[in-house]
Parts: C-alpha cells; sequence; structure tokens
C-alpha cells in the first residue's frame, strides 16, 4: 500500500530547533535526514510512488533523540526531506545530467556522491531508483540550497558558535540510519547496530568516541567505527577538535526500530529510544570532562 508524505508547498519552516529552557552542557544534537515534509511540486515531479521516495529517509531518528533538550541539549531537524535537498552534502554538489541548462564552473560536478546519484540534489533515492521525469533546472537546483540548505547550515554554524562563546568546547552529535543493506563493514563481520563515524580520528576527540561506544556496547549493542560510514560532509567541514569543535556521526540500523518496507516504527521503538537517553545522558553528564572543559 502507497505511503502518504506530508506533502505542502513550501515547508513553513525548514528547520526545528527544540531548545532546553538553559543549555546546560556543550552538546548540540542534530538529525539532518529525517525531514517528512514533501513540498507539493517535488512529489509532482518526481516519478516513483510516495514510499519510493521516502526510502532514503533516516525515518524517526529525530523522535528517538528528542530527549535531547531534557538533558540540556538543543536538538536541530531539517524539515525537508534528503531525497529533495541533502543538507549533509557540500553545498553545490551537482549531476550536470540531471539539468537542461549548463552549471556555473564552479560547482562541484565530480565528487563520489555526485557519482553515485546522491549529490545536493538526489538523483535517486537510496534504493538507487531515479527520481525525476523530466531534468531541472539550474534555478531550481539555486532555490533549494539558497531556501533549504543554507538555513540549515546556518541555523547549524549559530547554535555550535554560542555553544562554543558559552562552553569553550563544542559536541555536535550527528544522528543518521543505515538500511539492512549498510548495515555489514567493509571489512567483513557480522551485522552492526551502530556505526560511529570521526572521520578515522579527525572529527572528534577520542575519549567521546570510546565513551559512546562504551556505552552503547554495554547495553548490547553491536557498534564499529568508521566502517562502511567514517562521516559525511557535516562531520569532517565542522569536526575540528583543535579548535574546540568535535562531531560524531552516528549511524543506527533501521531494524532496529522500524520495519524498513512499511517505513513504521516497531515494538522495539521504545526500548531503543530508551537506550538512546540512556546515552544522552550519559553525555550530559561526561561529555564536559572528556572535552576538557
Amino acid at each position: 500500500m502507497d505511503l502518504p508524505v506530508t506533502s505542502l508547498p513550501v515547508p513553513s519552516l525548514p528547520v526545528t530547533v527544540l531548545r532546553p529552557s538553559r543549555q546546560t552542557v556543550p552538546v548540540i544534537v542534530a538529525s539532518p535526514h529525517s525531514g517528512r515534509e514533501y513540498p507539493a511540486e517535488f512529489v509532482a515531479a518526481a516519478r516513483l510512488d510516495s514510499l519510493s521516495l521516502r526510502r532514503s529517509e533516516d525515518s524517526f531518528v529525530d523522535e528517538l533523540f528528542a530527549a535531547a533538550p531534557e538533558h540540556g541539549m538543543p536538538l536541530l531537524a531539517a524539515t525537508f526531506p534528503r531525497a529533495f535537498c541533502d543538507p549533509n552534502r557540500e553545498k553545490w554538489e551537482l549531476d550536470p545530467a540531471m539539468f537542461d541548462d549548463e552549471l556555473p564552473p564552479w560547482v562541484n560536478t565530480t565528487s563520489p556522491r555526485v557519482g553515485a546519484g546522491l549529490g545536493t540534489i538526489a538523483r535517486v533515492v537510496a534504493s538507487g531508483e531515479t527520481i525525476y521525469r523530466h531534468k531541472l533546472s539550474f534555478a531550481e537546483a539555486e532555490r533549494r540550497v539558497r531556501c533549504f540548505w543554507e538555513p540549515y547550515h546556518r541555523t547549524l554554524d549559530e547554535l555550535i558558535e554560542a555553544t562554543r562563546r558559552e562552553f569553550g568546547v563544542c559536541l555536535l552529535i550527528d544522528c543518521h540510519s543505515m538500511p539492512a543493506h549498510g548495515c555489514g563493514g567493509r571489512n567483513g563481520g557480522g551485522p552492526t547496530d551502530f556505526v560511529l563515524g570521526d572521520a578515522h580520528g579527525t572529527a572528534c576527540g577520542p575519549r567521546i568516541v570510546r565513551m559512546v561506544e562504551r556505552t552503547l556496547s554495554g547495553m548490547g549493542y553491536a557498534v564499529r567505527r568508521n566502517d562502511p560510514y567514517s562521516g559525511g560532509y557535516v562531520t569532517r567541514h565542522y569536526g575540528r577538535p583543535r579548535e574546540g569543535v568535535h562531531v560524531l556521526q552516528i549511524e543506527m540500523a533501521r531494524a532496529l526500530y522500524m520495519d524498513e518496507a512499511r517505513i513504521k516504527p516497531i515494538p522495539r521503538f521504545c526500548a531503543v529510544q530508551r537506550d538512546l537517553t540512556i546515552l544522552l545522558a550519559a553525555l550530559a553528564s561526561q561529555a564536559p570532562e572528556l572535552l576538557g572543559r
């Protein structure tokens, strides 16, 4: 059965920020790929049904980490879907084959993400199916970047700078989910529940990574580091430990908490949410010391 999406002409706001009454710890939680407000013109231009469009979502991730404000941390989430505009890409990663006019010379047309069809404006959904019936104009790509990508990063940058001013340091937990076919490592081994990405040790202090790994492993989850996900644009762009900004990407297996075929939570959702709330509490109590506040 086709699963409806929330279809609006333009999302009311490209981002939401759930703030604590007072931020008490130098930690920000972000969910860039859980947005599910689908602009009507995007749905009309797609050759896929709404369930297929939603394959790219990190569905419900913002809800799994909803307790962040209760622990003194702001929670940032995109309201727009990743298939429409991806904030975990460079600003201008575009596939020239998708457009009916010539792209400006400063556009990055050769990145591995573009080659895979997963640039700032994606050509395919996560399952590999082509999204659009017809080619787009560069003006449409520019509109999405200006109206969606830029507000997300402007808000994220403001949160990071405010946190660093208040506490001297900042830790960003960038939250994602991975499909069943992405849960095995490139180097073999069994299925994985969580993958922690710190850009191979360059984006986040090792003590923080060890603490998150130890907390999740202690709950019985199988945890890997950087395999097969070492961190996307957000992790690599904002992660500057020497400047006091640490970023850790967390990828969790969707099968832990949702029916991937129907994109609906399963009964175990509440247990996973409870475990992630325990992780947030651990971050609230330990991150200031581990970051060297």
